[in-house]
């Protein structure tokens, strides 16, 4: 059954020298219509492409024409879209903190987030509060008294008791606190652990080291800068010291990594930028240096203005310079090489002066004025209620604004 042929069936071969006939002019024409076919589909597909380029571009360019639109034009009011009270708001003092403010007063320390929800609070009596933040790390000291409170997001870290009136403290980042004890005959700069245990005495004298005026933490906590000032014979001298505590400093007779004096000029503070990058800044001049094992000077910008006041960051030094015969004032930012990056002048008195981000925050009163490291004045106005505090937050044109009536969330309008 299986060998049986099928006779319905059969099998053509062509021979090797003869050829069935081919349909050529079918399959012409059908390669012709596919060929077609392809060409039209890669038109269709290149008009769109440049349709998505278009539409894309105008996007773009509706989308940079809305960001100049907000970002290039000047503000003059605010508008006031959530308030939210807080307890004891016009009696406290406020500071932008982590992701927050840190409210003190003479009767306690609290952490609010931007809703104004209290994550934490630490009673304490402190007759002259005042404090000094550095990233999520705040200390809390009496002035003139002899406690310091130190804080992170989490709450109270530690508690330190000195032996003499406190004038200036420096916290690291991990908690180090720096203070310049006031005494008469003999002041002294001691560096603490959060636990309250002494690290480092420094004893200084009006015949030897001058008196100190500043003091300042690097963000480990390795290097301590004091500024001091001495007057002899009606003439003054101001001098900067470093000292090192980790390992690189113990060679150094009194751990000192660095030093620098400055012949009538009035140092007034001193300040680090980076953990590696330092100034001081006094009545004529400011001096940058770099270097974390011995610091040494790398620029001094020499000033022709009177300055008003200092401030700074991570990234600039800011100066409020006294514009002499036209008023007014110049805001000048220099970055951590001394290179001026901002200069803009402004009329108005302004008692506080920050860097937040990329903003320049000057305000005094109901007096608010605004100005972006581009040089672009953001906003000047006046708000309804004294500023205790204000910084910006996540939002277009959005700011927490800290007042007698407790926090504010608002935004920037004409």
């Amino acid at each position: 059954m299986a060998n049986k042929r099928n006779r319905n069936l059969h099998i053509v071969r062509e021979s090797e020298g003869e050829k069935l006939p081919r349909q050529s002019g079918g399959e012409t024409a059908f390669g012709q219509a596919m060929e077609e076919l392809e060409e039209q589909t890669k038109q269709n597909k290149k008009k769109k492409r440049r349709k998505i380029f278009i539409i894309a571009g105008s996007v773009l360019a509706a989308a940079a024409s809305v960001f100049l639109v907000i970002h290039l034009q000047t503000y003059s009011s605010v508008r006031v879209e959530e308030t939210y009270k807080i307890d004891g708001a016009a009696d406290s003092s406020y500071k932008e903190f982590a992701q927050g403010v840190i409210k003190y007063s003479r009767d306690g320390i609290s952490y609010l987030n931007t809703k104004g929800q209290e994550q934490w609070n630490q009673p304490c009596q402190l007759s002259t509060p005042f404090v000094d933040i550095n990233g999520t790390t705040a200390a809390v000291a009496d002035k003139g008294g002899n406690d310091i409170l130190v804080f992170q997001e989490d709450g109270l870290k530690g508690e330190i008791q000195t032996t003499l009136p406190i004038e200036k403290i420096s916290v690291s980042k991990q908690g180090i606190v720096s203070a310049i004890l006031r005494n008469e005959a003999s002041p002294q700069v001691i560096c603490y652990d959060t636990a309250g245990n002494i690290l480092v005495e420094h004893q200084a004298s009006f015949t030897g080291t001058g008196y100190p005026v500043d003091v300042s933490l690097s963000d480990d906590g390795e290097v301590m800068m004091v500024v001091y000032l001495s007057v002899e014979g009606g003439s003054y001298t101001s001098s900067v010291a470093y000292y090192n505590f980790g390992e690189s400093g113990e060679a150094s007779k009194d751990h000192q990594a660095g030093y620098k004096e400055y012949e009538n000029t009035v140092l007034a503070s001193g300040f680090f930028l980076t953990d590696s990058v330092s100034a001081v800044v006094g009545d004529n001049c400011f001096t940058l240096f770099e270097g974390k094992e011995k610091p040494k000077e790398v620029t001094t910008v020499s000033l022709d203005k009177e300055i008003k006041s200092v401030f700074h960051s991570e990234k600039y030094i800011g100066l409020i310079l006294k514009n002499e015969g036209k008023g007014g004032y110049e805001l000048c930012l220099y970055n951590t090489s001394g290179r001026k990056v901002m200069s803009e002048d402004f009329s108005g008195d302004y008692g506080n002066v920050k860097i937040s981000g990329d903003q320049v925050i000057m305000y005094e009163g109901r007096q608010c004025c605004i100005f972006l490291r581009s040089g672009v004045k953001k906003f000047e106005g006046e708000t309804e209620n004294d500023i205790l505090e204000i910084f910006p937050i996540a939002g277009v044109n959005k700011y927490i604004m800290m007042n007698t009536n407790g926090m504010e969330d608002v935004r920037l309008v004409k």
